[in-house]
């Protein structure tokens, strides 16, 4: 099985060459919403992580898979037609590093920045209003936020933006902490 950054590369080309692609044909906004229903998908289904990540099924298995669900989910042509190429090349475990790329680079194109905000808890409206507009003064950007819900960080808040990680989670100070004594 690849390493991240191997299935990060890949993913990166992959999704370029989905971009420009969709960009010629006037379809990036469509491209991106077919790609985040699948990224939810992705993390809904255990069935089809199995099915794109296990060596188990040859990649026309994989192509078969990805077709039918792009179909009943009646995806863009172009999404489909990626897909299936996608399966076929033999690429299917990186779908979830081209959409992670895809939605940066149509950020990107908008003007817009992409931050992932994990906390232990679920944001209220107001936080999630006043953690937009921290990000959109330190980035001078408007921020997209793609919120997630992790109890293993025990309370404060990470947000990652692109590579770079702001960490002020509970979790990490204990860590921190746990190190220091250990040096002591």
């Amino acid at each position: 099985m690849a390493d991240d950054s191997q299935a990060s590369n890949v993913g990166g080309r992959y999704a370029q060459a989905l971009f420009d692609l969709a960009k010629d044909q006037n379809q990036v906004a469509a491209v991106e919403a077919d790609l985040k229903s699948l990224k939810a998908a992705l993390a809904d289904s255990r069935d089809l992580q199995i099915l794109l990540n296990s060596p188990a099924f040859d990649a026309e298995a994989k192509r078969r898979g990805l077709t039918a669900i792009g179909a009943q989910a009646k995806f863009n042509a172009t999404t489909q037609k990626f897909l299936g190429l996608l399966a076929v090349n033999g690429r299917a475990s990186a779908l979830s590093a081209v959409i992670a790329a895809f939605e940066r680079l149509s950020a990107e194109a908008r003007g817009a920045v992409s931050a992932q905000v994990t906390t232990a808890v679920p944001l209220s409206a107001a936080q999630a209003q006043g953690v937009a507009q921290a990000l959109r003064q330190a980035l001078g950007k408007d921020p997209e936020i793609e919120t997630r819900v992790d109890p293993a960080i025990l309370g404060g808040i990470k947000v990652r933006v692109g590579s770079r990680l702001f960490d002020a989670s509970l979790k990490s100070k204990l860590d921190s902490l746990k190190f220091a004594l250990k040096r002591a």
